[in-house]
C-alpha cells in the first residue's frame, strides 16, 4: 500500500477511535457525556465486562509473507483544574512484531505506567489571562497504569490461504467494587486492530467470494468487525462498530464531531446555537470540544451549505 493509502486508512481508524468520545451538545455536564467511553471497551478482568477481544480474517499470500498488526485505543485521563474536574483521553498504540505466515505467533505487551503531568499556560488558561481572570496552579492530568497483551497467529488453510487471528486482552489489576470511573481509567477504550499484508490480499468478511465463503464463515470475531480498508486489499480495519468494506470519510465533513450517528449539519448548527454560558463551559473543559467550538464558529456560509448533502450516485439524481 502506498503512503497515501495508509494515510487514508489512518483517517478512517481515527474516526473510529473517537466515535462517541464527545456527544451532543459537547458540554461535559450534558447527560450523554456522563456516560462516555461506552464503545469498544476492553475492560480489566473480573469487572464483569468484556476483557478480551478477537478478530479473525482471511489473507491470501505465500508462506513466509509478513503481516503487520497494530492495536490502537484511548486511555482515559483525569483532568483537574481551576474549572473543576473532568476527563479526557490520550491515544495509545501497540505495534506487534511482524507475523510471518507459516511461522509462530507474534506477541506484544501492553505496559503503560501510571503517571501525571501539570500544564501551565495551556489555551484555556491563556484565554483566562486575557479576560483578566485569576489563574490557578495550572491543569493536572493523571492516568492509571494499563497492562495487557496482544497475540497474533496464523493458521494455514490452503496453499496460499491463511486465517489470521489477533487477540487483545486487558490484564490490568482491578479491585471488585470499584466505581465506573475507576474501571474506565483502566480500560482500553475504543480499541481496534489494523492489519496490513504488503505482499498479500485480504478476503472480505462481509462479502467473501463463493469459493472462500465456507472458510470466511469459520472466522470468529468477538467485539470487533473486520472490513477491507484500502482498494489494494492489503489492509483490514477491525473496528468495534460495524462498517462496510472500503469505508470513506465524507469530503464535506469539516472535521471530527465524534458522533457519527448524527448529521454533521445538525451537530454544527446545534453548536452554533449554544448560549454564551454553554460555550464558556466548553472552553473550560475538554480541549477537543474547544476545537469543535472554534471550528464551527469559523465555518463560512458556503461550507455550511455543503453540509446539506451531496449526491454520490453514478446516474443523475432523481
Amino acid at each position: 500500500m502506498t503512503d497515501g493509502g495508509l494515510d487514508h486508512v489512518g483517517r478512517i481508524a481515527r474516526a473510529v477511535l473517537y466515535e462517541g468520545y464527545l456527544l451532543w451538545p459537547y458540554r461535559e455536564s450534558a447527560l450523554k457525556n456522563r456516560h462516555r467511553w461506552t464503545i469498544g471497551g476492553v475492560h480489566p478482568e473480573g469487572c464483569g465486562d468484556r476483557s478480551r477481544i478477537r478478530t479473525e480474517c482471511l489473507v491470501e499470500a505465500d508462506p513466509g509473507a509478513a503481516v503487520a498488526v497494530s492495536v490502537r485505543f484511548l486511555h482515559v485521563v483525569a483532568r483537574i483544574g481551576a474549572a473543576g474536574r473532568g476527563e479526557e483521553a490520550r491515544e495509545r498504540e501497540v505495534r506487534v512484531p511482524e507475523l510471518t505466515l507459516g511461522g509462530g505467533p507474534a506477541l506484544a505487551r501492553i505496559d503503560i505506567a501510571a503517571g501525571e503531568e501539570r500544564t501551565v499556560g495551556d489555551r484555556a488558561e491563556m484565554e483566562d489571562r486575557e479576560a483578566g481572570q485569576e489563574l490557578g496552579a495550572g491543569v493536572l492530568r493523571r492516568w492509571e497504569a494499563l497492562r495487557g497483551q496482544v497475540e497474533v497467529r496464523a493458521e494455514r488453510l490452503g496453499p496460499r490461504l491463511f486465517r489470521v487471528t489477533a487477540d487483545v486482552v486487558n490484564t490490568t489489576p482491578w479491585q471488585p467494587g470499584g466505581t465506573r470511573e475507576e474501571t474506565m481509567a483502566r480500560t482500553l477504550v475504543s480499541a481496534h486492530v489494523v492489519l496490513h499484508a504488503p505482499e498479500g490480499r485480504f478476503v472480505s468478511q462481509t462479502d467473501p467470494p463463493p469459493d472462500l465463503r465456507e472458510h470466511a464463515e469459520t472466522c470468529r470475531n468477538d467485539g470487533l468487525w473486520p472490513v477491507l480498508a484500502g482498494e489494494d486489499l492489503r489492509t483490514v480495519l477491525s473496528a468495534p462498530i460495524i462498517l462496510y468494506d472500503q469505508p470513506q470519510i465524507a469530503p464535506e465533513s469539516p472535521g471530527d464531531l465524534f458522533d457519527a450517528t448524527e448529521i454533521d449539519q445538525l451537530l454544527t448548527l446545534c453548536v452554533l446555537a449554544l448560549s454564551d454560558g454553554e460555550r464558556e463551559e466548553i472552553r473550560a473543559g475538554d480541549p477537543r470540544a474547544r476545537e469543535i467550538l472554534d471550528r464551527c464558529a469559523a465555518l463560512t456560509q458556503e461550507e455550511l451549505m455543503r453540509l446539506s448533502g451531496a449526491w454520490r450516485g453514478r446516474g443523475p439524481a432523481g
